[in-house]
């Protein structure tokens, strides 16, 4: 059975595994490249799982299969979710959704509106977020400076 916990800082070695896993298997699908996630000192890793943000990890066992997070910007009326992943092999097991799930349910308790991104061709992740009640926006812009690859701005359009 597959758990899903919030991260702390002890975590951090899981949560670092899992995404360089992630920018491993998909690098145009995040806004950071696995050069530059490999180069933040442990310490980095560390202080991003100290504060109310969320960042899932999906244990099987103590072995990471999955994250996803939450953010919210200072000054801003939007909750973001970022970072999802999936390891390939459990992909099409629900896993997705119940990460997305308990994100959406976090970010809606903050009162804010909920939006995410999602990379041009990820028609695995986009058909998730449809699923789940995400609809585009019609925004589009570079995944990061210098990508060719282009991201769209989903918002949650369900209660």
């Amino acid at each position: 059975m597959v758990s899903i916990i919030n991260a702390g800082p002890d975590d951090w070695r899981a949560v670092r595994d899992v995404r360089l896993r992630a920018l491993t298997d998909s690098p145009d699908a995040f806004g950071v490249t696995l050069r530059e996630a490999r180069a933040q000192a442990d310490e980095v890793w560390r202080e991003r799982l100290e504060g109310s943000n969320p960042t899932l990890l999906a244990l099987d066992e103590d072995a990471p299969v999955g994250m996803g997070g939450g953010f919210l910007p200072p000054e801003s009326d939007v909750a973001w979710i970022w970072g999802m992943w999936i390891a390939p092999d459990r992909r099409g097991t629900g896993l997705g959704r119940r990460i997305v799930d308990e994100l959406v349910r976090w970010a809606q308790g903050t009162g804010r509106v909920v939006h995410l991104h999602v990379a041009e061709g990820n028609h695995g992740a986009r058909a998730l977020y449809v699923s789940s009640g995400f609809v585009s926006t019609g925004q589009w812009e570079p995944l990061r400076d210098g990508s060719p690859v282009q991201i769209e701005k989903l918002v949650l359009r369900r209660g």
